[in-house]
């Protein structure tokens, strides 16, 4: 599989890319250049004597990308999680590694709208039941028991004893008409209290 990501540029920039890109002359002088910090997440993006600010940022689902030799067949090439997004010198910077957008309208704001959020979970507690499932799978039994989880279970197996007699005692059957009488004339049937006038 290639190596892929999506270069993300204001439409003043595609236009001299494309441009660049439609030239086969070496000896244009727009030259481009991309470079990292040290944190890997800015840079800067440079095409010919103009610099633009750039960050690299996650996709908030992964997109598959595919080629044709033949206009036939498509060959995926790689997966596709972040892009480069390229700013104009006065926009501001995308808050935090995570791009909250995908690629296409209907992937408008598709973090918070397509996927369900992550529960709150206290790392401690978290800790602990891993900690006691470890012991359980080695043989031992769990510390952090707490008592009312036990008189939880006391209190079920008094409950399950209750449902247990009722079940032994003979159920009664309510008094039900017999399907297809109506009310208390034997010779009437439901069909002939339907009105068929409409």
């Amino acid at each position: 599989m290639e190596e892929q990501f999506i270069l993300r540029v204001p439409p003043s920039v595609a236009e001299r890319i494309d441009k660049l890109l439609s030239e086969n002359s070496a000896s244009s002088e727009d030259k481009l250049d991309l470079s990292f910090s040290e944190d890997g997440k800015t840079g800067t993006f440079v095409i010919g004597d103009e610099r633009f600010p750039a960050s690299l940022l996650n996709l908030p689902c992964i997109v598959e990308s595919y080629k044709t030799y033949d206009d036939n067949v498509l060959i995926k090439s790689a997966d596709v999680g972040q892009m480069i997004m390229v700013r104009e010198e006065g926009d501001p910077a995308p808050d935090g590694v995570e791009y909250r957008h995908g690629l296409t309208p209907p992937m408008r704001d598709a973090r918070r709208r397509r996927f369900r959020r992550e529960p709150d979970l206290n790392p401690e507690l978290v800790r602990r039941v891993e900690k006691d499932l470890q012991t359980i799978m080695a043989g031992g039994t769990a510390e952090n028991i707490d008592i009312l989880s036990s008189l939880q279970e006391e209190g079920g197996e008094a409950s399950a004893r209750q449902l247990n007699k009722k079940a032994a005692q003979p159920a009664t059957k309510p008094d039900v008409s017999e399907p297809g009488t109506a009310g208390d004339d034997p010779d009437r049937t439901e069909s002939e209290d339907s009105d068929d006038s409409i």
